[in-house]
């Protein structure tokens, strides 16, 4: 098998044209990338498959943007997209930006301009709705969370609702006192969301929603789970509903060490049903999205646009359930 250079040799070209080849940049001259091309499979340089997909213009990769990959939420549906993207002859390439806003803007810059991939699949946490105007008109991208993008595919869990059920769980069990943990500021997107769903439900209920049982964090993790449950356990609260499985970890771990018994005195319900909720003592009650289904519907609307799909941006909303364990009183 040939290399870059021999590529160049062949061709009549600096290494760094087929470099530009390989990559798909668009100012290589035609002529020019035909020769490089044909040297390409005359050396066997890459598969033919990898050249013939040069050819029409595919690099056969889609970027992946996530705020975090050492979630076991993300790691989830991570999975699944790599699967199908295996399934499609796509490779998935990830990318984390931890919900930096440059970071996040530095990504789409490098990524829809280049002709690197596909198509893209996003997962941001501070980008804005007008931030749309970034992209190239008629961009294969498909966005995943709780803020919506005009103009593009949306897959979403209805955070406000899966809250609602949540909540309403606990209202029905007999409480009155139900915190949350999970609110930001400012308030955006998922934690936005899913605040409404809890006042919306205790509204329902006619039970008042105290701001002094709102718990902030700067993210969803054990960490600030625990350090919000130890602030809001001097308030008197009888449940708390947290915005993700690892906040409601860390919650039960700062529980225990106070010697709050849960259920009988604080029910703890979580969102995401990790894997970890299953076997902790006692076991989660949590909001269970369809993790599964949301990665093969995001998969199914960017191969869709990649192959040429005109119709109108489609958002799809995924089911989710209310799974009942220990943590919170049965039915």
């Amino acid at each position: 098998m040939g290399s870059r250079r021999d590529v160049a040799v062949a061709a009549g070209v600096s290494v760094r044209t087929v470099s530009n080849v390989v990559s798909g940049a668009a100012h290589v001259a035609p002529r020019t990338r035909e020769r490089v091309l044909r040297a390409i499979e005359q050396l066997d340089y890459r598969p033919s498959e990898f050249a013939r997909s040069l050819r029409v213009g595919r690099s056969g990769l889609v970027g992946l943007m996530l705020p975090e990959l050492d979630t076991p939420y993300f790691a989830d549906i991570t999975r699944t997209l790599v699967g199908e993207g295996s399934r499609h002859g796509l490779t998935v390439v990830i990318d984390q930006t931890e919900g930096d806003r440059n970071r996040e803007l530095a990504w789409i810059e490098r990524t829809t301009h280049g002709g690197l991939f596909d198509g893209l699949i996003l997962s941001p946490l501070a980008l804005r709705p007008g931030d749309v105007g970034l992209f190239p008109r008629d961009s294969p991208v498909v966005f995943l969370g709780e803020d919506e993008f005009p103009g593009f595919d949306h897959v979403m869990v209805d955070g406000a609702a899966a809250a609602r059920d949540a909540v309403t769980h606990l209202v029905d069990a007999g409480r009155r006192r139900i915190a949350v943990i999970g609110a930001e500021r400012p308030g955006r997107g998922t934690s936005a969301q899913r605040l409404d769903g809890w006042r919306d439900a205790l509204a329902r209920a006619d039970v008042p929603a105290d701001p002094e049982l709102v718990g902030y964090v700067s993210g969803f993790t054990r960490t600030e789970g625990y350090r919000a449950m130890h602030e809001l356990l001097d308030r008197g609260p009888d449940a708390v509903f947290c915005f993700s499985d690892p906040l409601a970890l860390g919650a039960m771990r700062a529980l225990y060490e106070r010697k709050v018994r849960v259920p009988d005195d604080v029910a703890v319900v979580g969102f995401d049903d990790i894997e970890d909720g299953r076997f902790s003592a006692p076991s989660l009650t949590t909001i269970s999205p369809d993790k599964a289904l949301l990665a093969r519907t995001t998969f199914r609307r960017l191969t869709a646009r990649l192959e040429g799909s005109r119709d109108d941006p489609e958002t799809v909303i995924v089911p989710h359930r209310l799974v009942v364990r220990e943590s919170s009183p049965g039915d």
